[in-house]
């Protein structure tokens, strides 16, 4: 196989994302393919992606984030697979890194990236965000996401794998709200997860857990330097551990025995 004839699909799984669906698909615009899968958005964001040439859309039942990408994964027709999220951008240096990685004689399969949180314009530096990495980029036919996990989901991948030295930046949440409602359905998709192990919440998960994931993410992992919206950040952060254990004890509460 000749390197220039390496190709790349983009992959994109959407719901309600009209104000960044635009930008991300412009932002992907060196991708020999674009396909998203969109779980029936009602905000505007179908038919903006339907005025789209370059991308190619598919309105499906969103079940949990594993069983949507995989499917995904599926749709795609090229060599390499590049995931990004709407609130995601590549920036020049990592696009042009991914396109010489892709087009070299590596033996790497699959690549991590190191991703800069932005709020309000402001770089996130501490907060438990510092050490963020996650893969976006990997051969076809050699990943796949586990479907045990149903949210924050794991790539299961067969070869090695990198870290790429340039970072993607993520736009997680505009505001206060947006961001809580994040960590709420996030909590509740972890707590079906949970649910399906058996997992019988106590004590230690409604007070100890959330507890401890603000004081390690506020004091030990340095939020606090970020100020004021580190401060809510790791106040969130631990607010979903609690929504993820009281959404636990009602899904007990209400299966019948």
């Amino acid at each position: 196989m000749k390197l220039d004839h390496i190709k790349i699909s983009a992959l994109l799984i959407t719901y309600n994302e009209v104000n960044h669906i635009n930008e991300v698909i412009a932002n992907i615009d060196f991708a020999n393919e674009i396909i998203v899968i969109d779980s029936y958005s009602n905000d505007g964001t179908y038919e903006k992606l339907k005025k789209l040439n370059n991308v190619k859309v598919i309105q499906r039942e969103f079940k949990n984030f594993a069983d949507q990408r995989n499917f995904a994964i599926d749709q795609a027709n090229n060599n390499w697979i590049l995931f990004i999220d709407a609130d995601e951008r590549i920036t020049p240096g990592l696009r042009q890194e991914i396109l010489e990685k892709v087009n070299s004689d590596t033996e790497s399969v699959a690549f991590r990236f190191p991703r800069q949180f932005i709020f309000q314009k402001k770089q996130i530096k501490f907060s438990g965000l510092q050490t963020d990495t996650i893969f976006r980029l990997f051969k076809k036919g050699t990943a796949k996401y586990r479907e045990d996990r149903l949210v924050h989901e794991l790539l299961d991948i067969n070869g090695k794998t990198e870290l790429l030295n340039h970072k993607m930046l993520h736009y997680s949440f505009s505001n206060y709200e947006s961001y809580k409602s994040k960590v709420e359905h996030y909590g509740k998709l972890k707590a079906l997860e949970l649910f399906n192990k058996g997992v019988k919440p106590n004590a230690f998960h409604f007070y100890f857990k959330p507890f401890y994931k603000f004081v390690s993410n506020f004091i030990f992992r340095l939020g606090f330097l970020d100020g004021k919206v580190g401060y809510n950040i790791c106040k969130l952060n631990a607010y979903g551990v609690t929504c993820r254990y009281n959404e636990l004890k009602n899904l007990i509460k209400i299966t019948p025995k």
